[in-house]
């Protein structure tokens, strides 16, 4: 099994026994996007989703975040509809295949290639064996420090195989 699913598989058994946060720690998942400029669209889905909470909690999580200019490439009425409170459960779906437990960062994926399983239950394609790429999608930023994970910028959202060619 290669180190980095070990990795993986350690994060999903351990990241449900709720490891305590050290004291002092200010900047969570949803603060470090919060602050940043290119993630309005994404913390306003977080909100809607009421994932909040849970992106705030010890984790740790690695988040493959699209950045505005990635929900660009989206149609407005896609957006919209995924924001529509009526399709919320569609919502919390989407963002949850954009996380995987544990902290994983650029260096533990260098040179590999690996599936990895999201907190939604899916897998998703992680290939770093040239540009960053995760279900196709570029990694255009690596590594954003939050004190309960790591951000990864992507340049298009990740869509569950379940809403592809349905929206």
């Amino acid at each position: 099994m290669s180190s980095i699913r070990s990795k993986f598989l350690a994060a999903a058994i351990l990241v449900p026994l709720g490891f305590a946060s050290a004291p002092g720690q200010a900047a969570d998942i949803v603060e470090t996007a919060a602050a940043n400029p290119d993630f309005t669209i994404l913390v306003k889905m977080i909100n809607a989703a009421g994932l909040a909470d849970t992106l705030k909690g010890p984790g740790p999580f690695t988040v493959f975040a699209p950045s505005d200019a990635a929900f660009a490439k989206w149609p407005k009425k896609e957006v919209d509809l995924f924001l529509n409170p009526a399709k919320k459960e569609h919502l919390v779906r989407l963002l949850k295949h954009h996380v995987v437990p544990g902290k994983i960062m650029s260096t533990d994926l260098k040179g590999k290639k690996t599936d990895a399983k999201t907190v939604e239950g899916t897998m998703v394609m992680v290939d770093a064996t040239g540009d960053v790429m995760v279900d196709g999608k570029k990694v255009v930023k690596a590594d954003i420090i939050a004190d309960n994970g790591v951000i990864h910028v992507i340049d298009t959202p990740l869509l569950p195989e379940k809403y592809r060619g349905s929206f």
